[in-house]
């Protein structure tokens, strides 16, 4: 008896750990691109919170459980270091913004905005792709003229889907996310030199988010990133 309880507690010490589930709040405009990525991680179970980066920063500052955090904008990681939360950091990701209207819309070029009804556009005081926006519109000086017809949206897949269910005729977002969505065609992108370098700061913030930061910066993950529109940063 004493042998047969000697080689279940073996068997038992000899299995593997059983992984922890991990907890990821992502910038709105990673989904699908990262859905895909934590798909062929083999790390264990991902639950993932899209949203904002702001809106994500504040609730992981205020104590929402997360073990990693990637911002589309190096601001709000920033901002978190100096709330005292603890960052295991990389430069993940890149980006660039484009002037989107409805995908059966042939409209050309960025002279569009000052005719426009309606631009779609995320927080531009609080959310990276409003932010960005709203720095390459007064890069062009565009800013004063099209600011009272820009509607804003809670983050910029809100500021797209209010473009491709023709709630207004122009947004602008990401490349990646006019990539992502068929119902809308991009009409003008904008100089890269018009606003600051759009980076994707990934955090890891528990010893649970190690493990996938870490895959999120191999060469498995980096093809699928590519193949979404976004350039990778990190090697």
């Amino acid at each position: 008896m004493k042998r047969v309880f000697l080689a279940s507690i073996l068997w038992l010490l000899a299995l593997p750990a059983l992984a922890q589930e991990v907890t990821v709040f992502a910038a709105a405009s990673l989904k699908g691109a990262l859905d895909e990525v934590v798909a062929a991680w083999d790390g264990g179970e991902v639950r993932i919170s899209y949203a904002g980066s702001s809106a994500l920063a504040r609730q992981i500052g205020a104590g929402a459980p997360a073990d990693l955090f990637i911002s589309a904008n190096p601001d709000w990681a920033d901002w978190l270091e100096a709330q005292g939360v603890a960052l295991e950091r990389v430069d993940l990701l890149s980006n660039s913004m484009v002037l989107v209207s409805r995908a059966d819309d042939l409209r050309t070029g960025l002279d569009q905005l000052k005719g426009a009804e309606r631009v779609a556009m995320a927080l531009v005081d609080a959310v990276p792709a409003g932010i960005y926006g709203k720095a390459a519109l007064e890069s062009l000086g565009l800013w004063e003229a099209v600011a009272p017809r820009v509607v804003q949206a809670d983050n910029v897949r809100a500021a797209l889907a209010l473009v491709a269910l023709g709630e207004a005729p122009l947004g602008i977002v990401y490349a990646t996310d006019a990539l992502a969505e068929p119902g809308v065609a991009v009409v003008a992108g904008f100089p890269a030199g018009s606003h600051p370098p759009i980076l994707y700061p990934a955090a890891a913030l528990s010893e649970a988010g190690a493990p996938l930061l870490e895959f999120l910066q191999t060469p498995d993950a980096a093809e699928i990133f590519a193949r979404h529109g976004f350039g990778v940063v990190a090697k």
